[in-house]
């Protein structure tokens, strides 16, 4: 008699899942309601980060899009600096991969797995964001060159690094690390 493969499917596993990604969606989306770019950013990575860890790099992958989104629409990133916004997208994308391939989740355990990987993940997301902002200012955006510069300067490294904190803090209480 031939044996069959079934498949099984852990509905609790399902559902916590689904739970916490909703919960991460909602925090995404209420994060540029705070209307300043350093809480917001620190919260948006932190959240990148603590999904990583807990979801996996797809769940993460959402989440790099929905913050820049609603950023643009409530106008903590202005209409004018719209172009940013696919290059701050894919800036959060390059933080999510780059994380999750230096933080292998099995070594997870180690804190200075942690750290260099969000250090690494940070620094990257900081000069790819920032060298788009170079070439948008000196191209596209002329008359508000000296805003985008700000923005994607010193705070797109100083968000990530806090961001990378706040992770640390919650993910040592959950006890993921």
């Amino acid at each position: 008699m031939e044996q069959e493969n079934v498949l099984s499917i852990d509905w609790k596993l399902v559902a916590t899942k689904i739970f916490q990604l909703s919960i991460f969606v909602t925090l995404a989306v209420v994060a540029p309601y705070f209307g300043n770019q350093l809480i917001t950013g620190s919260l948006v990575n932190a959240l990148l980060f603590i999904s990583v860890t807990t979801m996996g790099v797809e769940s993460a992958f959402l989440l790099c899009l929905i913050p820049s989104l609603i950023s643009m629409y409530t106008g903590l990133l202005p209409l004018a600096l719209s172009p940013m916004v696919l290059f701050i997208m894919t800036g959060n994308a390059l933080l999510v991969l780059t994380f999750w391939k230096l933080v292998n989740p099995s070594t997870l355990l180690r804190a200075g797995n942690f750290w260099f990987g969000a250090v690494s993940a940070s620094i990257i997301k900081f000069v790819f964001i920032w060298c788009a902002g170079i070439l948008l200012a000196n191209s596209v955006l002329h008359g508000v060159a000296s805003k985008v510069m700000l923005m994607v300067s010193w705070p797109q490294l100083v968000t990530a690094l806090s961001g990378a904190c706040l992770a640390f803090l919650f993910l040592k209480i959950i006890k993921k690390i």
